[in-house]
């Protein structure tokens, strides 16, 4: 899918994504050596805007298969279409004149098969990105139903065969940490710990991906997500979310966060009953927006110094 790593950096460059060195090697490294990439984290930090940057890099489609409790194989490969076969026995039935084997094998063929993401992925002329999200919340039965696809890129189906790839795909499983994943699984993998961003990563997030164009509102907001995570929220912000409100306060044309715009940035912060009760204490609010504005300048600081450092060394 990339040329080299320079490429590949290049090209998430262009998709406005802010990738650090070690993720971007192991990308690289995945995407030469055809393994899959685990990435766990909390949720929000980004695991799964991984993935659909790696497709807009790869001027690729991008199939999702949505994990959870209790998923089986239909969701996830497919299943035969009744319906279908059942019209083409009632239109074509008389021309096959009852011979039942070659009634069988037109029945049993992709034709008549509703195909799941997972399926889909491996049929492409040209690889696609396979996003397996929150695949945490599966059973141990359900993971090793991934072990076939992932380890000889193939699917078995009764009554369809073994279906081979026409292309590998990029392979990214997301994890927000449910249940430990298996062995088996992990050691057919790449693994990457993805953690929310620091004050001045999540700004240059910010700078990259939103409208934003004040540097120290970049910041503030960065600050104040930062605060937000430093309470141990029961749902912590999510980098989108910092990105949406950055959309919010674009939109009312405002330049900063003030105790005073609490009521305003509510909904956008809080989305449980308990944190929205946190947020409403009193004093609450402001002192986030003070820690929120106290990392900002921290985190202009340490800009300053890695400036000047760089200028330092480049003379």
């Amino acid at each position: 899918m990339f040329s080299s790593i320079e490429d590949l950096g290049q090209r998430l460059e262009a998709a406005k994504y802010v990738i650090d060195p070690v993720t971007l090697q192991v990308v690289y490294l995945a995407a030469r050596m055809q393994k899959p990439v685990i990435v766990e984290g909390p949720p929000g930090c980004g695991k799964t805007a991984l993935a659909q940057a790696i497709a807009a890099a790869g001027n690729t489609v991008i199939e999702r298969l949505q994990c959870y409790e209790g998923i089986n194989e239909e969701k996830a490969i497919g299943k035969f279409d009744g319906a279908l076969q059942k019209l083409f026995l009632e239109t074509q039935g008389d021309r096959l004149q009852k011979d039942w084997d070659a009634i069988r094998n037109n029945l049993h063929t992709l034709d008549f098969f509703v195909q799941g993401p997972l399926l889909r992925s491996l049929l492409y002329e040209k690889p696609c990105v396979l996003l397996i999200d929150e695949v945490d919340k599966v059973d141990e039965g359900f993971e090793a139903l991934l072990l076939e696809i992932l380890s000889e890129w193939q699917i078995s189906v009764p009554k369809l065969g073994t279906i081979k790839h026409k292309a590998i795909p990029f392979v990214i499983l997301t994890s927000n940490e449910v249940r430990r994943l298996g062995d088996p699984l992990l050691r057919r993998s790449f693994y990457l710990r993805v953690e929310f961003p620091t004050v001045d990563r999540e700004a240059e997030i910010l700078r990259v991906r939103s409208t934003t164009t004040n540097p120290q509102l970049r910041r503030i907001i960065a600050g104040l997500a930062h605060a937000l995570r430093g309470w141990q929220m029961e749902k912590p912000v999510s980098i989108a979310e910092m990105l949406e409100l950055a959309q919010a306060l674009e939109i009312l044309g405002l330049e900063d966060i003030t105790p005073e715009m609490r009521d305003i940035l509510l909904p956008l912060l809080a989305k449980t009953e308990s944190d929205r009760k946190r947020l409403l204490l009193r004093d609450g609010f402001a002192s986030l927006v003070h820690d929120s504005h106290q990392y900002a300048e921290e985190g202009s600081q340490n800009s300053l110094e890695r400036e000047l450092s760089e200028v330092t060394t480049a003379r």
